[in-house]
């Protein structure tokens, strides 16, 4: 049985909101942006996929719209959330291309590499029915 993770904590200091059940997210594909030191690429950050960011991602090595049936991927497209690695997430926000960021749903890990305030110039607002 794999060990208990401590309650994550978003941005706020609050318990983790899911991120995304369809399509199914996160490290541990539980729907939430959790880490841990397995986590190499630390899946931290809730985004929202943009198409520009997807070409991005693509041109940069890291294809996120094309299927994977044999990894359990369905491929992303614009509008769909997903917990994306916080470095990929940086290395898109200096190129002017980051997608937003469902602040209530990402990890408070990040603030490590990038300040509140910049993330919430790219907050993506949850209507109140969801």
């Amino acid at each position: 049985m794999p060990p208990t993770l401590p309650i994550a904590k978003n941005v706020f200091g609050e318990p983790l909101v899911p991120c995304s059940f369809k399509p199914l997210t996160g490290y541990f594909r539980d729907g939430c942006c959790k880490t841990n030191e397995d986590d190499v690429g630390t899946h931290i950050i809730c985004t929202v996929m943009s198409a520009t960011f997807l070409v991005f991602s693509k041109a940069c090595g890291n294809d996120l719209s094309t299927p994977r049936p044999e990894w359990n991927f369905p491929g992303l497209k614009p509008g769909d959330q997903w917990c994306l690695c916080a470095s990929r997430w940086v290395e898109a926000w200096r190129a002017g291309v980051a997608p937003k960021v469902v602040l209530e749903s990402t990890n408070q890990k990040v603030l490590e590499m990038v300040s509140l305030d910049d993330l919430r110039k790219h907050a993506f607002a949850l209507r109140e029915d969801d």
